[in-house]
C-alpha cells in the first residue's frame, strides 16, 4: 500500500467518526418536550432558599413583611426553578385573582400564601395546586370561627377536644380547607363548609366535597412545618 493510499483511507475513516459524531441521537431527557420544572443555578451572591419537593409539587419559602407585595418576592424563585428570565414567566391573575403562569409554561400551576413573616410559594407539574401558611398563634375565637364557617361535624368534631388541642387542630382543619380551595381557584369565598374533612389522628383527611371540587380521592394534601411557629399545607389534584 503506497503512502498516499494509507493516507486517503485514513482520511475516509476521519470523515466517518465525524459523520456519526454529527448524527448521533439525543439523550432520553434531552428529547424530551414541553416545559418541566427544573433548577438554573443560583448566583453565588444569592443565598439559596430552602425547598421541599412532594409529588408533583415543589415549593419555597422566603422572608416577607407584612404588607409586602407577594408576587416580585415570589419571581426570582419562579424564575430559576422554570429556567427562564423573570419577564419570560408571563404571571397573570384570573377574575378570581388566581395567579398563573403563560401558555409558554402549559401544565404547570402555581400558588403562593404568606403570614407572619413568610412566604410559600409553589410550583405543579400537570396538577393544580394550593398552598397556605399560617402563623401558630393564639386563636381564643377559633371554636366560634368553627361554628359559623365549617359544617356542623368539623365544629362538633373540634368542639369534643380539649381547648388547647382544638385550637392547633382548627388551624391545620383551615390551612388544609384554604389549601383545597386556592388550588380550585375560587379561595375561601367558594366556601369553607363546601368541603368536610374528617379527624384523622392528629390530622384531617377529606371525606366529602361538593362536585365542583371533584371527588375526595382527586386530592392529596402534605402537611408540614417551613419553620418553628408555622404551618403549612399543600393540596393539589391531577390536571388530567
Amino acid at each position: 500500500m503506497t503512502a498516499d493510499m494509507g493516507s486517503r483511507r485514513g482520511r475516509r475513516a476521519r470523515d466517518r467518526r465525524a459523520s456519526l459524531r454529527c448524527t448521533r441521537r439525543p439523550a432520553p431527557d434531552a428529547a424530551r418536550t414541553g416545559p418541566r420544572l427544573t433548577t438554573a443555578p443560583t448566583p453565588t451572591h444569592e443565598r439559596e432558599p430552602p425547598t421541599l419537593a412532594t409529588g408533583p409539587v415543589r415549593c419555597t419559602w422566603l422572608p416577607y413583611h407584612r404588607g409586602e407585595a407577594a408576587e416580585p418576592l415570589a419571581r426570582p424563585w419562579l424564575a430559576r426553578t422554570l429556567a427562564v428570565p423573570e419577564p419570560a414567566l408571563g404571571l397573570w391573575r384570573d377574575v378570581h385573582g388566581r395567579p398563573h403562569l403563560d401558555a409558554r409554561h402549559a401544565g404547570i400551576d402555581v400558588n403562593w400564601s404568606h403570614s407572619g413573616d413568610l412566604l410559600l410559594v409553589a410550583l405543579a407539574q400537570d396538577a393544580r395546586v394550593g398552598a397556605d401558611i399560617e402563623f401558630l398563634r393564639p386563636r381564643p375565637n377559633a371554636m366560634t370561627l368553627a361554628a359559623r364557617f365549617f359544617t356542623p361535624f368539623e365544629a362538633q368534631q373540634l368542639a369534643a377536644l380539649p381547648h388547647d388541642t382544638a385550637e392547633t387542630r382548627f388551624v391545620r382543619l383551615w390551612c388544609a380547607k384554604e389549601a383545597v380551595l386556592k388550588a380550585h381557584g375560587r379561595g375561601i369565598a367558594f366556601g369553607l363548609e363546601r368541603l368536610e374533612f374528617t379527624a384523622d389522628g392528629e390530622d384531617w383527611a377529606l371525606s366529602a366535597c361538593d362536585p365542583a371540587l371533584g371527588v375526595p380521592a382527586d386530592w392529596t394534601l402534605h402537611v408540614f412545618a417551613p419553620a418553628p411557629g408555622y404551618l403549612a399545607t399543600l393540596a393539589w389534584r391531577s390536571m388530567a
